[in-house]
């Protein structure tokens, strides 16, 4: 019996790591705390849920709306992360952490996509058919960002942590603030390596163009 079951546990884990080879990868490769792909393919839960949305969007296709819906569901039980089978995903998505994550049943992610927690790509009310956003490839959304609405989101972008994004952002671009205000990057490509530190902002910008001209008027009335 033991070994029955050790057996069972040999196969899964090959099934898993040959299906979903790319999600095992990008998950190793971009989290420095994974010690192994051991380690990533058991204790990883967005990866779990990424392995269950796959499973419960082929369901969904073939109009098995219920029990794709529960499959999601169960997911979302033991992740936290709550994907819907109707939504369409890339390759190599990865999400890190993932505690309150949601992807609505419309919305649209490119390849090697990162997630981080508390990430929403929701609706903004009661619209119908393409309601949720869609994200290109090489996109990097920060912790607690919300993607609302029926937008798109340029490859190689960057959403920055807590940004509130109700409008288009462009290829290349930077997105930060509530609600979001896009900027350039000095017009490089988004370092997928999830540099979080030098991501510039353009509001606090604005907030150090207007004291500098403060202490400048300052300085005028005070040389009079």
């Amino acid at each position: 019996m033991f070994l029955t079951i050790l057996l069972l546990i040999i196969v899964i884990f090959l099934f898993v790591v040959v299906a979903f080879s790319q999600e095992i990868k990008s998950t190793r490769e971009r989290d420095p705390a994974a010690t192994g792909y051991l380690q990533v393919v058991f204790l990883y839960p967005g990866l779990h849920a990424v392995i269950a949305y796959r499973i419960a969007h082929v369901l969904w296709q073939c109009r098995l709306k219920l029990l794709s819906r529960l499959i999601s569901q169960i997911s979302r039980l033991f992740t936290g992360i709550e994907i819907h089978p109707g939504a369409q995903i890339g390759k190599g998505l990865f999400i890190d952490h993932g505690m309150g994550v949601v992807v609505g049943e419309t919305a649209i992610i490119g390849d090697n996509v990162a997630l981080f927690q508390g990430v929403t790509l929701g609706g903004t009310g009661k619209e119908t058919g393409k309601r949720h956003p869609t994200v290109g490839s090489n996109v990097v959304i920060g912790a607690g960002a919300k993607v609302l609405g029926n937008i798109q989101i340029g490859s190689n972008s960057y959403i920055g942590a807590n940004a509130v994004v109700l409008r288009d952002a462009p290829p290349n671009s930077t997105v930060v603030g509530v609600p979001g205000h896009v900027t350039k990057q000095d017009g490089k490509k988004i370092d997928l390596m999830m540099d979080h530190v030098h991501v510039s902002d353009p509001v606090m910008q604005h907030m150090k163009d207007l004291l500098k001209r403060i202490r400048d008027l300052e300085e005028k009335v005070q040389d009079k």
